[in-house]
């Protein structure tokens, strides 16, 4: 296919504006998902034919403007600038003009092509909203087209729109945003000085960079301030934003702000017939009771304990048809393969670690789709909105929430959410948090133990109990930092509250689809390694006196004239506790026995050590390690049982252990990955000790009080 015949888009627009759910439309199953380049934040990318044209649609990272306060913020405008994709196609929440147009000016700031897909245009005629769509489309000089995501409307109204502004058959017209002569007269002259600049090769308009240093964005100076142009501009800067102050009575990043909200109510005024806000519509009725400050909070917590138990009751039952599978699988393998080391790496490496992990792939799903409704609903907002009080009373605000919240999913994502809090001490106290926000990596260390200590009845109420200490111990930190290390009030905040839609069914499989596919690859590849350097760990070096002993035991029994059934027996054991021997004199046995001393007072032992050190680069190796280790220690046959009954089994464990596990799992440092960003996003290597020594602290101290606790109880 000539590369006429393809078009690449790019989706922009803000969060809850359908975005995602019409790029799921247009591209169905036909998407992938990435990582945008040098970064974590999520790349999907998917592609469709309409007529005779091969589309490549990118969406890109919900956002409300094209500054850098946000990965988000960057990754979009960045996008954009570089990749220069064909079209972008904004999609704009027609329900809410005013607050999604505004990143529609800042478009056209980038004088690139673009349309408006006008979406949610079914809301707007259920609200008898009237609008002049061709009249809107004359005075911001962008073609529209309207579209409704969830009943599937003007889909091919937009492809159509997209092919012909390939073909010509559409053409662009100046856009209509002109600034006033307070703005224009600066950014005409600091283009002049950039375009007249010598050897100034730089992939972004010359326009744009000069509105950019008007806002005071700290990207574009700290690029500018690489060249020799600089001296120019700043002597410019110097001479002119005195003056603009005085002459104004404002600052140009607000007066530009001011000027865009202007520009945009001008437009809507004409065009708009709003009939008024409908009494007592769905929003204000579920509004009345969820974020009621008597009623708001049970809700919530009643909302995340329904989706804490549903994992568990209806993960059940595809865990056992997963384990059964793999229980086939290494019981045919041993039969089928001679006794040798890659059969042994293959069943007590690589099933035994990968497949202990992939067991808990239906309680990852059910959780994610737990969360994607809350978000797709409007919910989560309302979430953030509820603990707001909670949150200033600890000297932080709702807003830090939601990167709290976030990391319900993963701390990765939630560290770099960060970004959106200006004041200082409340982006480090929130990053300090975050790892006791319980990410989704660690379920299946919870879903093991529960499995193993307590009733499926019972499995909810503890899952939820583990989820609201690690929220709690994350308020308590944030108090004592506040009151220490970050004294001083918190920035103002408000909260967008979105109006609540139902997510379509597309939409929430997709997004559960990709969570599998990331734990899948997690499996793959960190997992997969992490389970043969533990095994490979675990069986060497072998040590000689041990395996003759245990030779010669065995030759022992044999030699009786013995039942054979309490000979295999015998044998058996004599077997097991050989392995066992090998394993402790392992390189794993031996880091498990040295740290052994500092976690004996938790319940734990050295094989418990050796999980923990390994978790550190994902928490589901903890499971593939414990898995590892247990098939070192007992033979693999048909009569094989699983982890769980293992670790029923073992007299080591008991449900005050379990309890102390989980804890340590829930609060010590996350994986290496988040630890990476953690560092980066800190940007000082005095908070990333802090981070590391602290939560492990926490960690310690809070696993020792559950386990004396829950021993003297029990």
């Amino acid at each position: 296919m000539g590369k006429y015949n393809e078009i690449h888009i790019a989706l922009a627009g803000n969060p809850n504006s359908g975005k995602t759910s019409l790029f799921n439309v247009l591209v169905g199953s036909n998407q992938k998902v990435g990582n945008f380049t040098g970064v974590t934040v999520e790349k999907f990318e998917g592609f469709c034919t309409h007529r005779g044209f091969h589309i490549r649609f990118t969406d890109l990272p919900g956002t409300y403007s094209l500054s850098a306060y946000s990965p988000e913020e960057r990754v979009a405008r960045e996008y954009i600038l570089k990749e220069k994709p064909d079209l972008v196609v904004h999609v704009a929440d027609g329900t809410n003009l005013e607050r999604n147009l505004y990143l529609t000016t800042q478009l056209m700031d980038l004088n690139i092509p673009f349309i408006i897909a006008l979406n949610m245009y079914d809301e707007v005629l259920d609200r008898n909203i009237e609008m002049d769509l061709n009249q809107l489309e004359r005075l911001l000089g962008v073609h529209i087209v309207p579209t409704s995501a969830v009943k599937k409307t003007g889909i091919n109204d937009l492809l159509n729109h997209i092919v012909e502004t390939r073909t010509g058959d559409i053409t662009f017209h100046p856009y209509k945003l002109q600034y006033s002569r307070f703005l224009s007269e600066p950014i005409n002259n600091i283009t002049e000085i950039l375009s007249n600049a010598k050897g100034l090769n730089l992939e972004y308009p010359f326009r744009w960079l000069a509105i950019k240093l008007l806002e005071n964005d700290r990207d574009v100076y700290n690029l500018l301030r690489e060249h020799p142009v600089w001296i120019s501009l700043n002597h410019y800067l110097n001479q002119h934003l005195d003056p603009f102050k005085h002459e104004t009575g404002s600052d140009p990043e607000t007066r530009l702000t001011e000027e865009r909200y202007g520009f945009i109510r001008g437009a809507l005024k004409e065009i708009v017939r709003n009939p008024g806000k409908q009494k007592n519509n769905l929003t204000d009725i579920l509004d009345s009771l969820l974020i009621n400050r008597i009623t708001g909070l049970p809700i919530f917590a009643l909302i995340m304990y329904a989706i804490f138990t549903a994992t568990f009751r209806i993960g059940e039952y595809p865990m056992l048809w997963i384990e059964t599978f793999f229980n086939w699988i290494s019981n045919g393998l041993h039969i089928l393969l001679p006794d040798t080391l890659l059969r042994a790496i293959l069943v007590d490496g690589i099933i035994a670690g990968v497949g202990g992990v992939l067991v808990f792939l239906p309680n990852i799903l059910i959780l994610f789709l737990g969360i994607s409704l809350l978000e797709g609903t409007g919910y989560m907002a309302r979430a953030a909105f509820v603990v707001d009080k909670i949150m200033h009373r600890i000297g932080l605000h709702g807003k830090s929430f939601i990167p709290m919240l976030t990391g319900f999913g993963c701390s990765v994502p939630a560290f770099m959410a960060t970004r959106t809090l200006k004041n200082e001490g409340d982006r480090i106290t929130t990053l300090l948090i975050i790892p006791f926000m319980s990410c989704g990596a660690k379920l299946p260390v919870y879903t093991l133990l529960i499995g193993a200590f307590f009733s499926t009845k019972q499995a909810g109420k503890v899952l939820f109990g583990i989820y609201i200490f690690g929220i709690l111990i994350a308020l308590l930190s944030a108090w004592v930092f506040k009151k220490t290390l970050f004294k001083g009030e918190s920035e103002p905040f408000v909260m967008e509250l979105p109006p609540y839609r139902w997510p379509s069914f597309q939409s929430l499989v997709l997004q559960m689809w990709h969570r599998a596919q990331m734990y899948l690859k997690k499996a793959a590849t960190v997992i997969l390694l992490a389970s043969i350097l533990i095994w490979l760990a675990g069986n060497f070096p072998k040590n000689k006196s041990i395996s003759l002993e245990t030779a010669t035991k065995i030759e022992k029994i044999l030699s009786q004239d013995l039942d054979v059934d309490v000979q295999d027996a015998a044998i058996q054991k004599i077997t097991a506790e050989g392995e066992t021997l090998q394993f402790e004199q392992s390189y794993a046995g031996r880091l498990g026995k040295a740290i052994e001393p500092l976690i004996k007072p938790l319940g734990f032992d050295w094989r418990i050590g050796v999980a923990l050190v390994s978790g550190i680069a994902a928490k589901e190796v903890v499971v593939s390690t414990m898995g590892t280790i247990y098939s070192i220690g007992s033979h693999v046959d048909e009569e094989s049982i699983s982890l769980r009954e293992h670790l029923q089994n073992d007299p080591l464990y008991n449900p005050a252990v379990g309890l102390a596990l989980m804890i340590f799992v829930l609060l010590y440092v996350p994986c290496i990955a988040a630890t990476v960003i953690f560092h980066r996003e800190a940007g000082a290597a005095k908070w990333t000790f802090l981070y590391f020594f602290y939560t492990i602290g926490v960690a310690w101290i809070m696993s020792f009080i559950v386990y004396r606790i829950t021993n003297t109880i029990l």
